[in-house]
This record gives C-alpha cells, sequence and structure tokens, in this order.
C-alpha cells in the first residue's frame, strides 16, 4: 500500500484586513500615439558636424595652426610696436613677461602646423591584381564537394578583398580560383606545387600552431616567396588551417584589408570546410580499403 501524507494549510482569514498600497501595479502600455505626431520619435542618430568638416576640408584645417601662430605672432610684434614699450625684454614688467607667453603660444602653434602638413596618414586603396584568372579544381571531387568549395569562394569573394583561393588538403591541391601568377614558361597561369608547398616553414608553422595566421601587409614578410603561385603584388593574406590536413590560402587586394569580422568568419568557413572534406576523404579511404 502507499502511504500518501495529505499538508494542510490553514491562511487567516480577516475580513477588515487592508491590503499595503505598495502591492505592484501593472501599468498597461498604449500603442496610441498623438494625432499630430506621425513621424518616428525614438532616438535619431546625430551627426559629428565638427568631424564632417575636417574631413571634407582636411587640408585646411591641417594648415589653420600654421595661420592661427602666423597672426598670433604678428599681433604680438605689432602690440610691441604700438605700445610704447622698450623693444628689450624686460623681466621685471608683466607686459613684457606677457608678451615672451604670447610669443611661444604662436610658435607652438607653427610648429604644429608644419607637424600636420608633413605627416599625413598614407591612403590604403585596393589594388588589381598582376596575373591571370585561374578556376582548377580537382576532377574526382563529388559534384556536392565542387558546389561547396565553389560557395566558398563565391563568398569570400563577395564580403572580403580576397582575389585568390587556394585549398590544399590531404596533399592534394583541391581548388586554386582567382587571380593567379604568371608561369614564366608560358605565362599561363602558375599551378600549385602542394609538395613543395607543405614543405616550407609558413605551412608549417600554421600547421603546427593550429591557428590562423594573418599576413595583413605580403610584402614585409620574408615567406611570401613560398607563396609563388600567388600574383605578384597580393597585398593580404589569411593562412586558414582545415584541421590538422589542409590549409586555405586566401589573397586580398588590400593591405590590412580583411577585418577582425573576417578573420573570424573565415575561420568558421574554415571548420566547416574541414568537417565536409574529412568526411568525404574517411568515406574514400574506406571504399578504397574495403576494395582492397
Amino acid at each position: 500500500m502507499e502511504a500518501r501524507i495529505i499538508l494542510q494549510i490553514r491562511i487567516p482569514w480577516n475580513p477588515n484586513r487592508r491590503f499595503s498600497s505598495s502591492s505592484p501595479r501593472f501599468v498597461r502600455a498604449s500603442s496610441l500615439t498623438s494625432k499630430n505626431s506621425k513621424s518616428y520619435g525614438g532616438p535619431k542618430p546625430r551627426k559629428n558636424l565638427v568631424a564632417d568638416f575636417v574631413s571634407r576640408n582636411d587640408d585646411s584645417v591641417r594648415s589653420l595652426p600654421i595661420y592661427v601662430g602666423g597672426a598670433s605672432l604678428l599681433a604680438v610684434l605689432f602690440n610691441r610696436a604700438v605700445s610704447g614699450i622698450a623693444p628689450v625684454a624686460d623681466a621685471s614688467s608683466s607686459q613684457s613677461r606677457a608678451d615672451l607667453l604670447a610669443l611661444g603660444l604662436a610658435v607652438t602653434n607653427l610648429l604644429t602646423g608644419l607637424v600636420w602638413l608633413s605627416i599625413r596618414p598614407k591612403t590604403i586603396t585596393p589594388v588589381k591584381p598582376e596575373g591571370v584568372e585561374c578556376n582548377v579544381v580537382e576532377s574526382d571531387l563529388p559534384a556536392s564537394m565542387v558546389s561547396e568549395l565553389l560557395w566558398a569562394w563565391e563568398s569570400l569573394k563577395a564580403a572580403t578583398c580576397c582575389e585568390s583561393l587556394v585549398i590544399v588538403y590531404n596533399g592534394i591541391c583541391l581548388i586554386q580560383i582567382g587571380m593567379v601568377a604568371k608561369s614564366p614558361q608560358d605565362n599561363k597561369a602558375a599551378i600549385v606545387n602542394t609538395e613543395k608547398l607543405m614543405q616550407g616553414s609558413v605551412y608549417q608553422g600554421v600547421m603546427k600552431s593550429k591557428s590562423q595566421s594573418y599576413l595583413a601587409n605580403l610584402s614585409l614578410y620574408p615567406g611570401r616567396s613560398q607563396l609563388p603561385f600567388l600574383p605578384a603584388n597580393t597585398q593580404a593574406v589569411i593562412l586558414q588551417p582545415l584541421g590538422d590536413k589542409g590549409i586555405a590560402v586566401i589573397g586580398g587586394n588590400t593591405i590590412r584589408g580583411f577585418t577582425s569580422s573576417d578573420q573570424a568568419w573565415i575561420s568558421s568557413i574554415g571548420e566547416k570546410l574541414d568537417a565536409t572534406l574529412g568526411r568525404h576523404f574517411i568515406d574514400s579511404d574506406e571504399i578504397s580499403g574495403a576494395t582492397d
């Protein structure tokens, strides 16, 4: 038999009890708006007028301290000349001390303007890759695999500064697409030498670290010579490992053109490709083993 226990709780009832006014109140949100207000009533973006003015008049703003400093210097000298004070500075004179301070500020403005004019940020613009178009895909891949590789290429091409894509997996170059360097022998597309690539320090370093490597300015890296299949003026490269069996080489046409969001997104694409390619090659190995 099952023993059942019934717990009875008695709540005392007091008819004269008054409920506290601090009980929660519910506020009904009304969607009705004023008849006269037909525009959006939420927060509106504010324009930074100063920043807009500076961006439109960059040269004038950089020269402004020179004009201000020169005018201030002339004003101090003119005031010194017409005020009847001796031209020799006197430390005991408050006017002389004020003039010296004004002269120092004027010279500071002049030097600031000269520095602003001499130091300008370098404009980074995309370059046109120097090479030829290439579209080489491994012939033994199934149609679904080819479709996924082309999807990765089209996505990178559309959303980033990517101009070249090479994917090497399991010692095989699965796809080489986009702009590539010209072969010195016949001026045709330079095909990837997978064996030489995998023996290089760039490939070995990426596979050892198992993390993405971003060469933001490719011309500054000595490992550039290990990527001869990329156009000579490739500006930036991302080396994305695909598990422990492959790598994706992504070339861009802009220095520091891949943002942090692009890098994170490329890492996600690399994980997806690694999962798909890993399944394909595992199935291929099992079929080959069963055939043998």
